[in-house]
């Protein structure tokens, strides 16, 4: 006699860059506050720029959530958490890259029923002077979630630093070729689409313009909405609909990110 399979459950998960997550403590509403707002059953961070002992002193415990931190080994530099209501069955740090895998890039998690895997991929920089460490980070992560793949659906998050299409920034005719919309970035972005995963979000608002999560501090950008489209959430083809809901909480204040959000029934 067949046996039921387990009921899905909708989950909301919440990727946020904080740039600097002592900074967003601070300020009003705090980092807690905005958490507990969220609500969310796996929150993710990347730039939290801390070390162990940092963190230790923040009183980050959140009751009923796990929590995966990764450090850079550089002080004041990149870093990603996760905190999350059922308890990983593993975590990953690294992804075996021959660059960059020392910046506390990557918390990939095992759950159940999917892999979870929190980035925050390396910015090209001005005039593209990292570019090669970028297109070689990209190739080994797309590898390294096909390898998670074969064991499970994977969902991915953080800040890809890269708008995808012209749709995804204000102004993509002045900003062509540099860093985040060069045509390099958007050729790899493409092949990690390629590899079996979809982007929740375009999915769903393939024409939505003027939808983005990250605008410069300067010139009122975001008071102007001139902005980029460069955190995302991507699943498994195998998944994908499974998903139930994707946004973009630009009401949410205390970085020049703002957080995304992905529901989905697993």
């Amino acid at each position: 006699m067949a046996t039921d399979s387990p009921a899905r459950q909708e989950l909301r998960l919440v990727s946020w860059n904080v740039n600097g997550l002592r900074a967003v403590l601070k300020k009003d509403p705090t980092f807690e506050e905005i958490f507990r707002a969220l609500d969310a059953d796996v929150f993710a961070i990347q730039e939290t720029k801390l070390q162990d002992d940092q963190r230790a002193k923040l009183g980050l415990d959140f009751e009923g959530y796990h929590q995966v931190w990764n450090f850079a080994e550089r002080k004041g530099y990149s870093g990603t958490a996760v905190w999350c209501r059922e308890e990983p069955i593993q975590v990953i740090r690294h992804t075996g890259c021959e660059v960059a895998d020392d910046e506390g890039r990557v918390c990939a998690l095992e759950f159940d029923k999917y892999w979870f895997v929190n980035v925050y991929t390396p910015n090209a920089q001005n005039e593209l002077k990292r570019i090669d460490v970028r297109l070689a980070w990209d190739a080994r992560y797309r590898e390294f979630l096909g390898e998670l793949a074969q064991t499970k659906p994977v969902v991915t998050c953080g800040d890809f630093n890269v708008a995808h299409e012209e749709i995804d920034l204000k102004n993509p005719g002045p900003n062509r070729g540099n860093a985040g919309f060069s045509d390099e970035e958007r050729e790899s972005f493409t092949k990690l689409l390629d590899s079996g995963l979809v982007d929740t979000f375009r999915s769903r608002f393939p024409d939505l313009e003027g939808a983005y999560s990250w605008w410069s501090y300067r010139m009122r950008a975001r008071a102007r909405n001139a902005g980029w489209r460069i955190d995302y959430f991507l699943v498994s083809e195998s998944i994908a609909d499974q998903v139930t809901g994707a946004a973009i909480l630009n009401e949410v204040y205390g970085s020049d990110h703002c957080p995304v959000e992905l529901m989905i029934e697993l």
